[in-house]
């Protein structure tokens, strides 16, 4: 894959607040699981970053622009694009578009690539640690950055 990722979701009652409107901590869902796929397509799936590495990606930063109410049983195009792509961390925008192209919500999530913290012998844990992104991953980010035009 290159260039941005769609991925579509239906907007189900479970999704939406007493008012009928998708319900403004949702949409971070939508994007998780946009972005997943966006990595799975990419041929760099998370899964294998954890197995195959030891590293995992978490938000590191999250900002969320709600630009126009999404309802229940509308479908949303979950549009997710690299921004920047850096040693230990990519930058992304995903925006929840509804059928008529117009975007619900516009999130920028700054991922940070980090060790899984495991069990010391003496029984304590360690922490994550900043990681650098393997090869194959940040090649996979930089080559979907390369091909994104913007609207």
């Amino acid at each position: 894959m290159t260039g941005v990722h769609r991925y579509t979701i239906r907007v189900y009652y479970e999704d939406t607040d007493a008012g009928g409107i998708v319900y403004h901590a949702n949409y971070f869902r939508f994007a998780e699981r946009a972005r997943t796929e966006a990595l799975r397509e990419a041929g760099i799936p998370h899964s294998e970053l954890v197995a195959d590495f030891g590293r995992m990606f978490v938000v590191r930063r999250s900002e969320i622009d709600y630009l126009l109410p999404a309802r229940l049983d509308e479908v949303l195009t979950v549009v997710t694009e690299p921004i920047s792509v850096g040693g230990a961390s990519v930058v992304l925008r995903q925006d929840c578009r509804n059928a008529d192209g117009e975007t619900c919500a516009r999130l920028v999530l700054r991922l940070a690539c980090v060790t899984i913290g495991g069990l010391r012998a003496d029984g304590s844990a360690d922490m994550p640690r900043p990681a650098r992104l393997p090869p194959r991953w940040r090649a996979g980010l930089l080559a979907m950055m390369a091909t994104t035009c913007s609207p």
